[in-house]
């Protein structure tokens, strides 16, 4: 029986399989269509026009914003075609800055590679005026603002509106005068900027990019009064070999901790013990709370960017949120008290380097209540790239460095905190441990698949262990957990648990890990933390024999006074109005 449900791109037949645009068709068939304003996860914009088609009947389209039909016929790649691409990108390098060779973005910008892939060898229109360029936006902990590099592709405000529900971005004048600005012209640290950099992530230029500090960590370094001590985030391991030619997913560990010492680190360890620490603090929180049926459901805290979005518009639910600091803030609290007798030095002369996939770990870092007598637990915070790029100025071949293991004992840690990377980790984590807190009985098989799996907006679980029933939601992307917020305050949801995350699958999709351009390396990233946590001698956090030991010998009692005082704080409400932005 024939199939009318086909279409013809460049004289090939397609079979059309609910593709929401042509594009999709196209990339379907392996062909790399050039796009800026185009991501499967954002609405269809049609702004770059570099996405064109020819279709018979209809001439040129863009190809993202028609959708496919049966019968269409479609061609690609024209002489038209190619020189209304070439046109379109020389225009957008006529006003741009292209001091390429100082650019932090330089070497993974899309303009950059679009115009080697054309061929652009020259620009046939007059170049934006030096004097006229507008000065950069350094204010943000997080993020830096070069509106020089803007091309109005609109990927950033399309972001921080329609997947983080926040707008502190947005489009201003018009024609010639159009411009990407923060709100009301504002610098970036003005608004209500929650800084999980994903702005900055799909950007294709670095008009929007992580602020770089790794000059922070060289000064560190080459401090002879100063001992660098580093600790590498779950989802870094990962991740980081992408930019090493390694594939996604390709766990890294031991290569991290070698490199991280040729460097010159004093000592290296792993986050997930404080990711460890934190489900011993959370999840005995989480446990009192249910049985006594007090302030549920508890959110969680780890991610700086949700506890931000908390405080600016629900504040009514700060109570909600778990009292404890995030594994980052655990670990370097526990650092700074345990490792002054290990290093013979003072705790003022520890340097805390944390390694992670988040742009919004740099505000978390510096927030007050995350130092003693003014200062910082957390020294400096920097990306999974900014780290590739310290190894790569070394010189170091990561792609062939012998592994080697992290310090003892905080760098011992179980496979329930490596999983605090993925979307649905710190809540698996702390499953395993409530659990046996519970039932009194250690989970016998220590993965629940309940809270693993994609997540699309939100997804909810329940888990019945005798007369105790558990009610979960998780969430990623911050408008999904606004609503579902909105439903909680209303009392339209019942719920014990809540996992919010800012950014795509979590932390494996932070704004600091190397960009990718699909759900696909994000899904292997997530595989290779199963894997991980798979192949961890245990899988627990509460038979992590090193915490224990740690508590026995530093803290006392699981929530008692020494805990609270180290690894426990409240949060603030930083309220705002969501405004009318009204364009002149």
């Amino acid at each position: 029986m024939e199939n009318n449900n086909t279409m013809m791109i460049n004289g090939k037949t397609v079979e059309l399989d609910g593709e929401r645009n042509i594009l999709e068709v196209i990339r379907k068939l392996g062909i790399d269509m050039p796009t800026f304003c185009y991501h499967s996860e954002l609405s269809i914009y049609g702004a770059c026009r570099l996405c064109v088609i020819e279709i018979d009947g209809m001439g040129i389209q863009t190809s993202c914003s028609v959708a496919p039909k049966a019968g269409m016929v479609v061609k690609t790649s024209t002489r038209e075609l190619r020189d209304m691409r070439k046109m379109t990108l020389e225009l957008l390098l006529a006003n741009h800055d292209n001091s390429c060779t100082t650019c932090p973005t330089s070497g993974n910008c899309k303009l950059q590679d679009l115009s080697k892939r054309f061929n652009i060898d020259g620009i046939r229109f007059a170049e934006k005026e030096i004097e006229t360029y507008d000065t950069l936006d350094f204010s943000s902990t997080s993020l830096v603002r070069d509106q020089n590099k803007c091309i109005l592709c609109g990927d950033c405000v399309r972001f921080c509106d329609e997947v983080q529900g926040i707008g502190a971005i947005g489009f201003t004048g018009r024609g010639s005068d159009s411009k990407i600005e923060a709100k009301f012209g504002k610098e970036l640290a003005c608004v209500e900027c929650i800084n999980c950099g994903q702005c900055a992530k799909v950007c294709p230029t670095g008009a929007l990019r992580p602020k770089l500090e790794v000059e922070k960590v060289y000064d560190a370094l080459f401090d002879t009064e100063r001992k660098a001590v580093a600790q590498v985030a779950p989802a870094v391991r990962v991740a980081i070999g992408e930019m090493f030619g390694l594939r996604p997913g390709k766990i890294s560990t031991g290569k991290i901790v070698a490199a991280l010492r040729k460097l010159g680190f004093t000592h290296v360890y792993d986050t997930s013990f404080g990711a460890d620490l934190t489900i011993f603090e959370e999840a005995t929180e989480f446990v009192k709370r249910k049985l006594a049926g007090e302030k549920l459901p508890q959110f969680t805290s780890c991610c700086p960017g949700w506890v931000k979005y908390a405080e600016q518009y629900y504040p009514e639910l700060l109570p909600n949120l778990s009292t404890c600091k995030s594994p980052m803030q655990m670990f370097s609290a526990i650092s700074k008290k345990v490792l002054p007798s290990v290093l013979d030095c003072t705790r003022d002369q520890i340097c805390n380097v944390f390694i992670g996939p988040c742009t919004a770990k740099k505000y978390e870092a510096q927030r007050d209540e995350f130092k003693v007598d003014g200062i910082d637990d957390t020294d400096v915070a920097i990306t999974t790239e900014e780290l590739g790029r310290m190894i790569k100025d070394a010189g170091i071949d990561f792609a062939n460095i012998p592994i080697e293991a992290f310090d003892l004992p905080l760098g011992f840690y179980t496979g329930g905190g490596v999983l605090f990377g993925a979307t649905g980790g710190v809540t698996e984590a702390a499953l395993r441990f409530a659990f046996e807190a519970v039932t009194g009985k250690p989970p016998v098989d220590h993965v629940f698949k309940e809270v693993r799996g994609n997540v699309d907006g939100v997804k909810f679980a329940e888990l019945n262990w005798g007369e105790v029933n558990i009610k979960i939601a998780l969430v990623y992307g911050l408008a999904e957990a606004g609503k579902l917020a909105e439903k909680v305050i209303a009392g339209e949801v019942d719920l014990d648990f809540v996992e919010v995350m800012a950014c795509p699958g979590g932390c494996i999709g932070g704004a600091g890990q190397p960009v990718e351009n699909s759900t696909t390396v994000r899904d292997q990233r997530t595989e290779g933390l199963y894997t991980a946590d798979t192949q961890a001698q245990v899988h627990n956090p509460q038979d992590n024999h090193y915490l224990t030991k740690c508590y026995e010998d530093h803290i006392g009692e699981i929530g008692g006074h020494e805990a609270h005082k180290l690894f426990h704080t409240t949060y603030q409400s930083r309220e705002v109005k969501k405004e009318i932005d009204i364009q002149d």
